[in-house]
């Protein structure tokens, strides 16, 4: 389902040049749920956008369900990512002036769909990270459990193939963490979701099918 060839990314200014990844090859296979540890600044999230589409390396290739997407414009990488790829992040991300069923709905503006049928596969995904009841709240009536069931529900509402989630569980506590990766776990086993996650917590890595693990920018196991 994703697959990097040789992959470094540097970043550059006029003055100092930074190497984030160095050399990295990794096949991830449809239905892995694959953990990515490592320090803090050892290249995990560089990883990740890049798996996302978000950046493109300096050096190697990028294929997405076999689609070599290196020489993809910005127009074509963005219909991809709203396709394929789900994303959820430490932070959450959501719109503070929008209801709960809003956000939830924003993946989907992007696409040839009604309103009314927007609205529905909302409900639909809220119902099953269950905030069936939380619909018409905002973002700052929730706790932060509830605001990444919220993000969850945003990740998936299009279908996504693949989930990219990055520190999910970072900002929560042991309770509300063990709750979103119930929820992540579920989608790989019943529905045969790709997923990908960044994690500090071995605990956590631990119940994914494989581990990787990153140093100073190069992938060590």
């Amino acid at each position: 389902m994703i697959k990097l060839e040789k992959i470094d990314k540097v970043y550059r200014t006029e003055t100092i040049e930074t190497t984030a990844l160095k050399h990295v090859h990794l096949h991830v296979e449809k239905g892995e749920f694959l953990a990515v540890m490592g320090p803090s600044g050892c290249g995990k999230s560089t990883l990740l956008n890049i798996m996302g589409l978000l950046d493109k390396p300096t050096e190697g290739e990028v294929l997405i369900d076999e689609l070599e997407v290196n020489t993809f414009g910005d127009r074509k990488l963005a219909k991809l990512r709203n396709r394929k790829i789900g994303f959820v992040f430490q932070s959450f991300h959501l719109i503070n002036d929008l209801s709960v069923v809003d956000n939830v709905e924003i993946p989907l503006l992007y696409r040839r769909m009604s309103g009314r049928e927007r609205r529905r596969k909302a409900l639909e995904v809220l119902e099953k990270v269950g905030l069936s009841a939380r619909t018409k709240h905002f973002p700052r009536q929730l706790s932060g459990g509830q605001c990444q069931r919220v993000a969850v529900a945003r990740a998936i509402v299009g279908n996504p193939e693949i989930i990219l989630a990055d520190e999910p569980t970072g900002n929560l506590d042991s309770v509300m963490g063990a709750e979103i990766m119930d929820i992540l776990m579920r989608l790989n086993k019943e529905e045969n979701t790709t997923i990908v996650m960044v994690t500090h917590d071995e605990h956590l890595a631990e119940q994914a099918h494989r581990i990787i693990r990153l140093f100073d920018g190069s992938q060590v196991s």
